[in-house]
């Protein structure tokens, strides 16, 4: 592995003010589902179902929101759609504290709906900055950069609420959002590269591009997400029917460490793989997992392989979908992959938590890699049938 290939992407211009920008406005957004649940939960005092309720409200908006904002980035660029979405974050967090829960969880739905779409802006931007052969570089860093933004945001809200509160934490997460939202839009990254401005601007039909084989990529980003959530389920459930809850964070910790270093290594390597191949693996490595006994050490070791695949093959997804979707529906496109994300990760809850309760974590582990594998192999059959709008031929599985 070379680090040219990083110096050649952070001496773009442009780049690394973007990932940046895009790290720091990203921590506030993954800090909104912690807060939520834990106002509701504990200073509302409603319990977590609940609390619950109010993060699926948001949840749903923000699948339904993403690709809507996309298509509005695409048809009138970045600028006012920031500005609307900004506004409206604003709005949301300045009485969100004293909403009763009625009016929170209406008002949630409408902030998902209208949230920041930092997550799939800053990828096209990305898409428009950064030469193709260098993409998948460009998105590893910013799979990575996705990777600590998790690991920083919810901590920081359970630390902000433990300490000063949940009305304090909500109105630094709105200060926060609205902030990020600012440096959008003063910093105005372009969504399309100079070639690609320099072309009359034709409305692509969804017809050419939303086709099986781009289903089929959305499953495999779904079916990611769905092992992720599983998988992190069943280790905080091990550990809890083992008495070491005290090292979740640890080991949760540690095993974001694994991805960063996969991406890092994937990202300087001198050619990509395809998702398939790699989700596939990350699921091969996750089914057996559950059969690791002994203390919480052990369990965390097994989950490394897999880690280690986790941010190459949710930026693999991307890089294939830049070259499989025509310039004009890039941005929708990227809000489809980040619906797929979300909604991965909300099925995955309650049936890894089924599971849990009723044969233990173990197999949990076992359900949520399997689900991965045979997304693949019902994804394999239409993978080749991709788009005909771009030229440059898919990774191959």
């Amino acid at each position: 592995m070379a680090l040219d290939p990083y110096r050649r992407l952070l001496a773009l211009r442009g780049v690394p003010t973007l990932l940046v920008v895009g790290l720091l406005a990203r921590i506030p957004s993954t800090a909104v589902g912690m807060a939520l649940t834990l106002h509701v939960a504990t200073t509302l005092d409603l319990g977590f179902a609940r609390a619950g309720l109010v993060t699926m409200a948001s949840t749903v908006g923000m699948a339904i929101g993403s690709p809507l904002a996309g298509r509005f980035v695409d048809k009138h660029g970045l600028r006012p759609v920031v500005t609307v979405t900004t506004v409206a974050q604003a709005a949301f967090w300045a009485c969100a504290w004293a909403l009763p829960f009625p009016g929170l969880l209406l008002a949630a739905a409408v902030a998902g709906l209208l949230a920041l779409p930092v997550f799939s802006v800053t990828r096209q931007c990305l898409a428009a900055m950064v030469p193709e052969p260098q993409r998948r570089s460009g998105f590893v860093v910013d799979s990575m950069l996705v990777e600590l933004s998790y690991m920083t945001g919810p901590a920081l809200a359970v630390a902000g609420v433990t300490t000063l509160g949940s009305g304090p934490t909500m109105a630094a997460i709105g200060i926060g959002v609205t902030t990020a939202g600012v440096g959008l839009i003063v910093l105005n990254p372009p969504t399309r590269s100079a070639g690609e401005r320099a072309e009359p601007v034709v409305k692509v039909p969804r017809r050419q591009w939303v086709t099986p084989a781009f289903v089929a990529l959305l499953g495999t980003v779904a079916a990611a997400t769905f092992m992720l959530t599983g998988a992190e389920l069943a280790l905080v459930a091990a550990m809890e029917s083992t008495g070491q809850t005290e090292w979740v964070g640890l080991a949760v910790a540690i095993w974001a460490v694994a991805s960063l270093i996969g991406g890092f290594l994937y990202g300087g390597l001198s050619r990509g793989f395809s998702p398939l191949a790699l989700i596939g693996a990350m699921g091969l490595l996750t089914v057996p997992v559950g059969l690791v006994g002994g203390g919480w050490h052990w369990l965390v070791l097994a989950l490394i392989p897999s880690g280690l695949l986790c941010a190459p093959s949710l930026s693999s997804t991307v890089d294939v979908l830049t070259r499989w979707v025509p310039v004009g529906a890039r941005g929708e496109a990227m809000g489809f992959h980040g619906t797929a994300l979300l909604v991965g990760g909300a099925v995955s809850a309650p049936i890894a938590g089924a599971v849990i309760d009723g044969t233990g974590p173990g197999w949990a582990f076992a359900v949520a890699g399997s689900a991965g594998v045979v997304m693949v192999v019902v994804a394999l059959p239409f993978w080749r049938r991709r788009p005909a709008t771009t030229s440059t031929p898919p990774a191959r599985p």
